[in-house]
């Protein structure tokens, strides 16, 4: 009677598990659900459609809609609207950008910031990719993609305090230039540009590695085998070769660096100083006080998103260029 206890409850589980088995399976074969599959799906185009509705319907919501909240705030004189009081279209929001000079500086110090960290991105994260791409295994790659993958699992706050302890004064690199004898004090790395740098160069190097990697990767070794034939040295295989097959990727990643530092705000506040202050931080003031500064603050963020998109722009139309020129 005890053994078939166990017996007994495996038997009602898997009962339990197929019960809603052949209930959906029942449904699935009756015939007002095969009316509607074959009504919903009549056609390609119509399947097409609504396997296209989800993902329109999120970018609606969640991409352009928020963009679209904002724009309309940005023209208002407050926000949220007191009761009773109607909303009053204006223009001064924008203007106080460009009568009060004070605001100038953080927007120039954020776009050279993103323009040179980007730069600096490419130059440090290309080797990498290269090396990966081009000189290790294919069977091993994943498995180094997935130790450099490691450290972007958790989230902007961890890493930057972890580049907070290696740069504190008492944080490896001190401690390491100190026992190699190069330093008798401590070097203040913290609160400066230097630390602001590394810190969003850090957090934002797998969105440039992934495309570089995913460029070199494609490009077949036939092609440098023959320009070696053709007598080219590594350096102007490099040059004529890999390097011109790859500004697709370049530009991909400089784009996603580009306009992700642009908008970093956790980083700069806690690795920064006063004179490293960005304009996220200057358009996250507005929104710290009362209402009647929220406009404000959605305008300075509207004047950060067009500048970067005019440069994004203007940097993608120069890598085209650029990219059918070394084709042709």
């Amino acid at each position: 009677m005890t053994s078939d206890a166990p017996t007994q409850g495996a038997a009602a589980g898997t009962a339990a598990a197929a019960g809603p088995r052949s209930l959906w399976s029942s449904l699935a074969r009756s015939q007002p659900y095969q009316k509607f599959v074959d009504v919903l799906f009549a056609s390609q185009r119509r399947s097409f459609l609504i396997l296209l509705l989800p993902p329109i319907i999120w970018v609606l919501s969640q991409h352009l809609g928020p963009i679209v909240q904002m724009v309309s705030v940005s023209f208002t004189d407050a926000y949220p609207r007191p009761p009773g009081q109607e909303a009053k279209f204006t223009f001064d929001n924008y203007l106080l950008f460009f009568r009060e000079p004070v605001y100038m500086m953080p927007f120039m110090r954020t776009l050279i910031y993103a323009v040179v960290l980007t730069f600096t991105t490419l130059i440090i994260v290309y080797p990498v990719a290269y090396f990966l791409a081009r000189h290790v295994k294919r069977e091993n790659r994943m498995a180094l993609l997935l130790l450099l993958l490691i450290p972007f699992w958790v989230g902007e706050i961890v890493r930057t305090f972890a580049i907070m302890i290696l740069l504190g004064n008492t944080g490896a690199v001190n401690l390491i230039l100190k026992s190699l004898g190069l330093i008798d004090r401590p070097i203040p790395f913290m609160y400066t540009g230097f630390s602001v740098s590394v810190g969003i160069i850090y957090l934002t190097a797998l969105y440039m590695l992934m495309p570089l990697y995913s460029a070199l990767e494609k490009i077949p070794a036939s092609y440098t085998e023959a320009a070696a034939d053709l007598g080219a040295g590594a350096w102007t295989r490099f040059r004529r070769v890999t390097l011109p097959l790859t500004y697709e990727g370049i530009g991909s990643g400089a784009t996603l660096v580009f306009l992700i530092s642009t908008g970093y705000y956790g980083t700069p506040v806690l690795l920064g100083g006063p004179n490293t202050t960005v304009f996220a931080e200057t358009i996250a003031g507005f929104f710290h006080v009362a209402g009647d500064k929220w406009p404000t603050g959605a305008a300075f963020a509207c004047i950060m998103f067009l500048a970067s998109l005019a440069l994004t722009g203007a940097f993608l139309s120069g890598m085209n260029r650029l990219s059918k020129g070394g084709r042709k």
